[in-house]
């Protein structure tokens, strides 16, 4: 049987199937288009499911059930969104407007977490007992893995690693909170860093790579004109991975996962984020002298990892029910 995963996000929606061996094959998106009611969102969610199928020649009575990760709190127990900020849902049941649609079982899960599912089962965390992971993308989302459990926390919100200070009364986060790990460690913080240092260097080799538009700077700029040792970028990712290796040692110091695995765009970087990132962890970690400590490796699944962890979220529901 062959399961549909569902990756909702603020700029696209994405579904795939996934097969019993947690394999991705075929794959779909659309824009989300917000803003836009949360009916009108959940019937779109839906079409897009059905258009892979028809795509693919598959039948609904050869899915065994969908999942979708949804960017907000997810309280699985009243099938309400309770807070999703990009999409400005407050204790919205969208949950059970999806389920309304969909002729099979249908699972929810935080976007994050959803992603870290995935790993865990299929990626960077395969194999292991434990793990945390950490997205790096226009926030800095979360999800922790203890025992083969995705833990939720009380009220689903577990995993908000993005919301750490590391800087007490440092930069303003979207939280409301100032020094927030999102604020200094997130793709949007290091672009937002990279152009306040463009400011002031001119001579930078980041303004010939964005052709002269400071609009155009991304991550994956910055770190080319790193690799070709332009000091500006370099000075910027000196601070950055400082900054993440922070948040990274809090997070193996309360935890000791035994995988902390990075994902998001940034990570696409590939040894250039990771080798820094490891050598400055690695002296802030309270267990430094154990011969066992945290593997942090790369996220290996890519956009791929929310669409599988999603499709998977039957599992996560059954090893509960077992527990229980």
């Amino acid at each position: 049987m062959l399961r549909i995963g569902i990756d909702l996000g603020g700029t696209k929606i994405a579904a795939g199937l996934v097969d019993e061996g947690r394999n991705l094959g075929a794959s779909v998106q659309e824009p989300t288009r917000l803003p836009r009611p949360a009916k009108e969102l959940a019937e779109a969610v839906f079409h897009l499911a059905e258009r892979l199928l028809k795509e693919q020649g598959i039948a609904w009575e050869q899915v065994e059930c969908v999942g979708i990760g949804i960017p907000g709190t997810v309280n699985r127990e009243t099938d309400c969104v309770e807070y999703a900020n990009n999409f400005g849902f407050e204790n919205v049941p969208f949950v059970k407007m999806v389920k309304d649609w969909f002729p099979c079982p249908l699972y929810a899960e935080n976007d994050a977490k959803a992603a870290a599912w995935g790993e865990y089962l299929a990626g960077a965390g395969q194999g292991s007992r434990s793990m945390t992971a950490v997205t790096l993308g226009t926030g800095v989302g979360g999800g922790i893995i203890l025992n083969g459990t995705i833990l939720e926390g009380e009220n689903g919100a577990a995993g908000e690693l993005g919301h750490m200070v590391i800087r007490q009364n440092g930069r303003s986060c979207t939280c409301g909170r100032k020094g927030c790990l999102e604020a200094y460690a997130s793709a949007t913080a290091l672009v937002s860093q990279a152009k306040e240092a463009m400011e002031t260097s001119q001579e930078s080799l980041l303004w010939s790579l964005c052709g002269g538009k400071m609009s155009e700077v991304n991550g994956r700029l910055i770190f080319e004109a790193a690799a070709q040792k332009d000091e500006t970028a370099c000075r910027v990712l000196e601070r950055f991975t400082e900054d993440l290796s922070d948040g990274a040692a809090n997070i193996i110091n309360i935890l000791q996962p035994e995988v902390l695995c990075i994902g998001g765009g940034l990570s696409g970087a590939g040894e250039a984020l990771l080798a820094p990132l490891k050598r400055k962890t690695a002296p802030k970690v309270y267990s430094r002298a154990s011969k066992k400590n945290t593997r942090i490796l790369l996220a290996r699944l890519g956009n791929g990892a929310g669409i599988i962890g999603a499709a998977c979220l039957n599992e996560q529901v059954e090893k509960a029910a077992v527990k229980k």
